[in-house]
């Protein structure tokens, strides 16, 4: 059983893009299918985290407006950050699932008990998950994760009663 989903950001939770300002300002742009899946499945029980190579106040902003508890930003070795985590709730790499689309995942997707990488992941990132999500990043692929892991959890009745 699935219990810790570990994300990461640009190519997952975001189309991959950086648009900045005039102010020179990064934006992002976040999909809230994504949002009420990730808060939906900490609601039944389950841990999130957030894993990103890069650092920014709208990431935080939005980890902390969906509960993630663990935020990792500005993080070259993923794959360190993702065992720490790992041991610091107790969990077993069987218990983990991570989306990850790009070569700085690698690893950290390879240490996963299951992986996965949105459809217009990087060609040598879909060779080595378990699945090819249908979604793009950004397009609410993290739901599109969570709804396969809550069915194999046998979790799904509970993840609807929630909002039904």
């Amino acid at each position: 059983m699935i219990k810790l989903i570990v994300l990461d950001v640009d190519g997952c939770l975001t189309d991959g893009k950086l648009t900045y300002t005039s102010d020179g300002i990064e934006t992002k742009a976040f999909n809230v299918k994504d949002g009420l899946g990730i808060k939906s499945w900490i609601s039944i029980g389950n841990y999130a985290a957030i894993i990103t190579g890069k650092t920014s106040a709208m990431v935080e902003k939005r980890a902390n407006e969906l509960g993630i508890t663990h935020f990792y930003q500005g993080i070259r070795d993923k794959d360190r950050v993702i065992k720490e985590v790992i041991e610091e709730l107790g969990l077993n790499r069987h218990e983990v699932a991570v989306i990850g689309d790009d070569l700085n995942d690698y690893n950290m997707l390879r240490h996963a008990g299951r992986s996965f990488t949105p459809n217009d992941g990087m060609d040598d990132i879909k060779e080595i998950v378990d699945t090819v999500l249908t979604r793009k990043g950004g397009d609410g692929v993290v739901r599109e994760m969570i709804e396969i892991l809550v069915k194999d959890n046998n979790q799904y009745d509970e993840y609807l009663g929630i909002w039904v």
